[in-house]
């Protein structure tokens, strides 16, 4: 033992003599890079601009330059999902200079509310990982996108995604289809949610909100970076969904409220070894609603769990599930009649505002799986691999209607009943690094991606006879046995339909001064349809093999570094069209261009962010309904979009937090076959001008509890639900207010939320009565 300290004793004196000599003759800059809780954060790259110097944090947040040049750098520290921070520093010759740096986390740098313990909710734009596959901040990226946060649902009692797209810039009302999934607007077209984690995953399902981090809209189209199976000209809606954290703790709420509105959710976070190599989270709700209307119903559970291991230093896997089971009523779906009558209203039916046109046996039931997984690898200092993993199946069995128009006063209802079946598969891989030419920084991510689509279909349909308006008749033929008589007799569809996508993507982002970045960006799609098989008819049509280049370019100028930039960008889309006119002719391909310029800016530490923008979108061979059967579409000319919006986010005060956003819309058909249509604004378009803004005020009490009050509001301006040179049918404008307020005790939250104060009638552009005032009432519990 004697033995063993003296050889210690000697080790140490060694030790601590080269640490001296070293200090003597090294020029060092080291630290920490944690977050806001003090947590390390391990591969944050660090470089000093202006220099060849740069370097990136170890496991334990730890950084260090070795031998820097003397002088004053700009220090710029990055990490995906948190603000880039810089700072100038002065490096002195042969001496240790310290310097620990804190970054901002998602959870306090969101589009949002923050409530986290006993903060006071704040308000900023948050980066994401997603939108550039690249961490870069919102400042340097030359696309918009919108975040909305889980924690802002939570203080919104949001129960469904249409109430989180409330706070999306020129959303408007977002519209159910059959099985209840939504679509919304963007830009002047219909944007789907099938965008999970950054991969497609096609869902015709309802989706749950129970499992989202947030929500990310990017604006524009977006193929280069995400591709043209499922991503719309207006935009795309990226869902990311709950990570686990190394810390136990979860939430339990309780939504009531009105027409029997029922909601249990649950969130559970925990590590599963001592060391926090492997962390489990899971989060569910069980949900039931009734509609507002006569008739209707909606009931939905979710389970949600995933798992993140940290394999080594450089090595982490994620795996999360979505499995939901669904079972309801079809939404409402009116199609007027507008053969003899060239002008209609809505209003002309709000005598039925709430006449459901269905019956509570007649329903659907859904099944979804989503699986999503992702290995990341640090290759090198510099350099990335991750390499995902999405799978989907979705299944959709009963029956769905709509009500069509069959004169002035009467209608008809097309019933279908029937198995839909969805799968797709995603894998992308991707290598995202940083490297310099000459003065010049890059940061490139290059990637590949396979998306597999295959669809089945058996349906039939049947019209049930003419009735007026407001006949209780009708529902003598709409139930469940006199359908299934009819449906023997009905008109059968059997058929199924695969699509492979191959991609090939690059885009790099070139730091060409301190202040002045572009982007070149440009994706490669090798298409093939193997076509849709009619199975009762043995034959296959709509079958091709198309290559597609989409680039995507973008210039962003700092005006005052990391906190005002002026942008502008070129966007580029491409869409295949399956299926064929009345005429039995099949469609060609659409392409979309967008060209877009405006500002951003985070200014006042945070306090007030946002941007403005115009765009101007041109598609060519645009598909749409064909306004002389709603039952089939049409492809002729294109569709001019161009429009301005605004997005404004403030925290003036600790308590006083406000959103606002305004959109400007003017969409037109152009070159239509015999020009007749030219000028028309297409009815999916939605309202030209739509406003959203929420305001929340936080009242502190004793032993740091708090009383939040929030205010909310949307507008859309009139619109179309039919839009043709024959007829039109005017959607009147809408201004719906909402309130709530909240008290917080503790680890307890109680709220009160009115949807619609005023009470407004107001529709989607398919013509669904929206809900009546409603209240919904919250109790939670965080552990």
């Amino acid at each position: 033992m004697k033995i063993l300290l003296k050889k210690c004793s000697v080790y140490s004196l060694l030790l601590l003599c080269t640490i001296i000599q070293a200090q003597n003759t090294e020029t060092v800059l080291s630290g920490n890079v944690t977050d806001t809780q003090n947590n390390p954060i391990e591969f944050a790259h660090l470089e000093l601009v202006g220099s060849k110097a740069k370097t990136i944090s170890d496991e334990n947040g730890f950084y260090k330059f070795v031998n820097p040049t003397a002088g004053t750098f700009l220090l710029r520290v990055s990490y995906m999902g948190k603000d880039t921070f810089t700072k100038r520093v002065q490096i002195i010759k042969d001496s240790a200079n310290q310097l620990d740096i804190e970054l901002i986390n998602k959870e306090e740098n969101l589009d949002e509310i923050v409530i986290t313990g006993d903060k006071m909710p704040a308000i900023a734009k948050a980066n994401s990982e997603y939108v550039a596959r690249l961490p870069i901040s919102n400042i340097e990226n030359p696309q918009v996108y919108i975040t909305v946060s889980q924690d802002l649902m939570e203080a919104q009692s949001v129960t469904d995604l249409d109430g989180a797209l409330k706070n999306v810039v020129g959303a408007g009302v977002p519209v159910r289809f059959d099985q209840n999934r939504i679509t919304f607007l963007s830009r002047g077209f219909q944007v789907e949610p099938k965008i999970r984690n950054g991969l497609t995953t096609f869902n015709q399902n309802a989706l749950d909100p129970v499992n989202l981090e947030r929500i990310e809209v990017l604006k524009g189209p977006s193929a280069t970076l995400f591709g043209s199976s499922e991503v719309s000209y207006g935009g795309l809606l990226n869902r990311v969904t709950k990570k686990p954290h190394d810390n136990f703790g979860g939430a339990v709420a309780y939504n009531g409220g009105s027409w029997n509105l029922n909601r249990l959710t649950f969130d559970v976070n925990t590590p599963v070894n001592s060391s926090k190599s492997l962390l489990f989270r899971v989060n569910g709700a069980v949900h039931g609603e009734k509609s507002f209307q006569d008739a209707g119903f909606f009931n939905n559970t979710a389970f949600t769990p995933s798992l993140t291991y940290t394999l080594s230093a450089n090595t982490t896997l994620h795996f999360d599930l979505e499995y939901t089971k669904s079972k309801g009523t079809s939404p409402v779906r009116h199609n007027p009649d507008t053969g003899d009558l060239s002008e209609r209203s809505a209003e002309d039916f709000l005598a039925y505002y709430n006449t459901s046109y269905t019956s509570n046996d007649i329903f659907y039931e859904t099944e979804n799986i989503d699986i999503f997984g992702e290995i990341r690898h640090k290759l090198s200092d510099t350099w990335t691999s991750s390499t995902s993993f999405a799978r989907t199946s979705v299944f959709h069995d009963g029956y769905t209607s709509r009500i069509d128009g069959r004169s002035e006063n009467t209608f008809r209802a097309r019933v279908n009943s029937g198995y839909y079946g969805y799968n797709s598969t995603n894998i992308q891989q991707n290598f995202t690094g940083e490297f310099n030419l000459g003065s010049l920084k890059n940061r490139m991510v290059v990637g590949v991606n396979y998306y597999n689509y295959h669809q089945d279909r058996d349906i039939s349909y049947i019209n049930t006879s003419e009735f007026e308006y407001g006949s209780a008749d009708y529902y003598n033929e709409f139930n469940k046995a006199y359908i299934d008589a009819e449906m023997s007799n009905g008109t059968r569809t059997l058929r199924n339909q695969t699509t492979n996508t191959y991609s090939a993507y690059v885009s790099d982002v070139i730091n060409i001064s301190d202040r002045l970045l572009a982007m070149l960006s440009l994706r490669f799609d090798r298409f093939n349809d193997e076509g849709t098989n009619n199975m009762l008819t043995g034959e296959s049509d709509g079958t091709y093999n198309q290559n597609a280049l989409s680039p995507k370019l973008g210039l962003v100028y700092e005006v005052i570094p990391d906190q005002v930039s002026a942008f502008g960008n070129y966007m580029n889309g491409f869409t295949n069209q399956n299926g064929t006119g009345a005429d039995g002719n099949s469609f060609d391909p659409e392409h979309a261009n967008q060209f877009e310029g405006g500002l951003k800016f985070n200014v006042l530490k945070h306090k007030i962010s946002g941007s403005i923008s115009y765009y101007n979108i041109d598609v060519k061979n645009i598909v749409r309904e064909d306004p002389d059967d709603s039952d089939f579409d049409i492809q002729d000319g294109g569709q001019t979009s161009k429009g301005i919006e605004v997005e404004f986010i403030a925290n003036p005060l600790p308590q006083l937090n406000l959103i606002f956003g305004y959109a400007y819309n003017k969409s037109e058909l152009q070159n239509t076959e015999d020009g007749a249509e030219d000028g028309l604004r297409p009815a999916s378009a939605g309202p030209k001008s739509l406003v959203n803004w929420w305001l929340d005020y936080t009242v502190p009490l004793k032993h740091k509890n708090n009383l939040v009050f929030g205010l909310g509001g949307n507008y859309g301006s009139s619109s179309f639900q039919t839009n043709t040179v024959d007829a039109t049918v005017t959607i009147p404008s809408y201004t719906v207010l909402d309130f709530g307020v909240t008290y917080h005790v503790n680890r307890f939250s109680l709220g009160v939320k009115l949807n619609n104060l005023t009470d407004e009638t107001y529709w989607s552009y398919r013509l669904a009565p929206q809900k009546p005032r409603h209240l919904v009432a919250n109790l939670g519990f965080k552990f």
